[in-house]
């Protein structure tokens, strides 16, 4: 059986009875509370998840290192909870520099700590490393890996600390070292691109009475230009808005500034997906061979498809310059044709996944649903419920090499 096939069976068993999954079993009012769940300590040179900690399925790749002078290290925070022990052996507070999201992991493991081993805390032995004392590619010069230990340096603890450290949500722990254990996280990039792309409050879309709307005053229902073919190649339309992938209006975010000889300028994140070809830029789309990339890949000299005035036809305009900026809102709205025209350049709806067509057609059950008249879901902030299934879907079935770098990681929703 194809993997797209599989894919599709698969989301729609899980479509079919989500339902039914929210609805029934344990939980408020059902059944008998759940007993606690046994834990078992990892083993000497256990790793969990059992995949390597810079894969998809674990902390993903590494980005580089973070020195004190780089634009990066804004992205470390100290951690200064009591229950915490740092050993900080360079008398410098490096140990206790880390990501937002190893801090939160970390604290929340402290916690786990003191309940498991009353009078026993959580000490870490080695965090964010800008001496050089690890391999090029370690986690630690980014501030998303640590060691630990307790404080009672019991080895005997050490399994069951790494058990703990899968429980608190670490995305890669291993039972490295009979002295320690190392966990690590995803990036910072990449938690929030879990699923999508998205766009910035101040983009703008043109309505179905020909006005034009900032992303941030979008709902579902309304009409938008875009065009008729999920590829990107068809005549322009109005297609109604059925679903936000995501929708974030506080969030401040980097995006891939994308500007054109004709004038126009786009910004998406970096894993969103757009319609690009390469060679002669003059001339309507129909003529040009068109290719979904990630807005990270998208090169100066290639060609995207611009708008012109009330006109149905695409054209061909040349990329000049691309830069990265800073804006504020993240907004991905799903429309029935799985593109929308923003800023004056026909986009693709979708992100993540280097298959444009897979991921409209992975899409079609939600098209369904909502031209059957059912609820799909509108969230007022965060990422739609069907984009979450479809990722952990795609996760487990797909290549990682289909999925872009980050988006198993939240820079790029």
């Amino acid at each position: 059986m194809r993997l797209p096939v599989v894919f599709g069976l698969l989301v729609g068993c899980a479509l079919i009875f989500a339902p039914v999954n929210e609805g029934c079993g344990p939980g408020r009012g059902h059944g008998k509370r759940r007993p606690p769940k046994k834990l078992t300590p990892l083993n000497y040179k256990q790793f969990s998840p059992n995949v390597a900690e810079k894969t998809l399925g674990a902390s993903g790749r590494h980005e580089g290192k973070i020195t004190r002078t780089s634009e990066r290290f804004k992205e470390l925070t100290p951690n200064y909870n009591p229950d915490i022990i740092f050993k900080d052996e360079e008398n410098t507070g490096a140990d206790r520099l880390m990501t937002q999201r190893c801090k939160d992991k970390l604290n929340s493991l402290a916690i786990s700590v003191m309940n498991m081993w009353p009078g026993v805390k959580l000490r870490v032995t080695e965090g964010w490393d800008e001496d050089g004392n690890h391999f090029e590619d370690s986690l630690h010069y980014e501030g998303r890996a640590i060691d630990i230990t307790t404080s009672d340096r019991d080895r005997n603890k050490y399994g069951m600390l790494a058990r703990l450290a899968v429980e608190a949500g670490f995305d890669w722990v291993y039972y490295e070292s009979k002295s320690y254990i190392h966990c690590s996280v995803k990036s910072e990039h990449s938690v929030a691109a879990k699923t999508g792309g998205c766009f910035p409050a101040s983009a703008l879309v043109t309505v179905e009475d020909g006005s034009v709307k900032t992303m941030d005053r979008l709902q579902p229902g309304d009409k938008v230009l875009a065009s008729s073919e999920s590829d990107g190649n068809g005549l322009l339309i109005y297609s109604e808005v059925i679903a936000f992938l995501d929708r974030d209006p506080f969030a401040e975010k980097q995006f891939y500034a994308i500007e054109t000889d004709s004038g126009a300028k786009l910004s998406l994140t970096a894993a969103h997906l757009l319609f690009v070809s390469e060679g002669n830029c003059s001339g309507p789309v129909a003529n040009a061979e068109l290719k979904s990339v990630f807005a990270s890949d998208v090169q100066p000299g290639q060609c995207v498809v611009s708008t012109r005035g009330a006109e149905q036809q695409g054209y061909l305009s040349r990329v000049t310059r691309i830069r990265i900026q800073e804006d504020k809102g993240v907004f991905a709205p799903l429309t029935r044709h799985g593109t929308v025209v923003v800023n004056g350049i026909v986009s693709s709806c979708y992100a993540a996944v280097d298959q444009n067509w897979l991921a409209h057609w992975a899409f079609g059950p939600l098209r369904v649903l909502s031209s059957w008249g059912g609820t799909v879901g509108h969230q007022a902030v965060g990422i739609h419920w069907y984009s979450s299934l479809l990722h952990w879907v795609g996760t487990h079935l797909l290549d990682p090499t289909h999925f872009h770098p980050w988006s198993m990681m939240d820079n790029d929703r």
